[in-house]
């Protein structure tokens, strides 16, 4: 088996390969990938998407990429529709969950005019490689099936990549190892472990 380290240094060389970037896969379906991870190593995924992103800069002038970390999405924009401050006395007084529901609805989340999708869809331009992080820290308030199910109809011109804290098998999304997401089965392993 791969260490996170041999599988963090394979990233690098999968996305700058031009069949990677053409965004086919094997029957030619849109490309979108899970980069799955044991949870501890959640600092160490950061730090390195910061290391690809800005030695992709540096050295490839036709690629680029766009991360979208969906916890800071949704604390921009709860921020500005006002309701940021709000939710947190409002977290105070009715607790979490209730928050977490209040959030999701006013966020529109898998509606047709969902923010945080129309958030996404709106930065990404041809020749973007897009890479979804802050799947951990947006939970519960979005699922990562979700994400990927909505995005899958709305982006299909350039390659996904999804940070997963957990693993993925190729069908079944388990958040930190421990939290079943609904099944999912149209991604790829960005990097295989074995």
């Amino acid at each position: 088996m791969k260490t996170i380290y041999q599988r963090l240094d394979g990233i690098i060389p999968k996305i700058t390969d031009k069949s990677f970037r053409e965004n086919k896969g094997l029957g030619n379906e849109i490309s979108y990938y899970i980069f799955d991870y044991e949870p501890k190593y959640e600092l160490l995924v950061r730090d390195h998407i910061q290391f690809i992103k800005q030695k992709i800069s540096d050295e490839y002038s036709n690629i680029h990429i766009k991360e979208f970390d969906l916890y800071e999405i949704i604390l921009e924009t709860m921020d500005k529709k006002g309701y940021l401050q709000k939710n947190i006395e409002m977290e105070k007084k009715k607790g979490s969950k209730y928050v977490f529901n209040a959030i999701r609805k006013s966020l529109r989340l898998t509606l047709k005019n969902d923010m945080v999708l129309d958030y996404i869809v709106n930065r990404v331009e041809p020749n973007d490689i897009v890479f979804i992080t802050g799947v951990g820290k947006a939970w519960p308030i979005m699922r990562s099936h979700t994400v990927l199910n909505n995005l899958h109809n709305a982006i299909d011109q350039v390659p996904v990549v999804m940070f997963f804290p957990g693993e993925y098998d190729g069908l079944e999304l388990i958040l930190f190892n421990e939290i079943k997401d609904d099944n999912y089965y149209r991604a790829f392993q960005l990097i295989d472990k074995y």
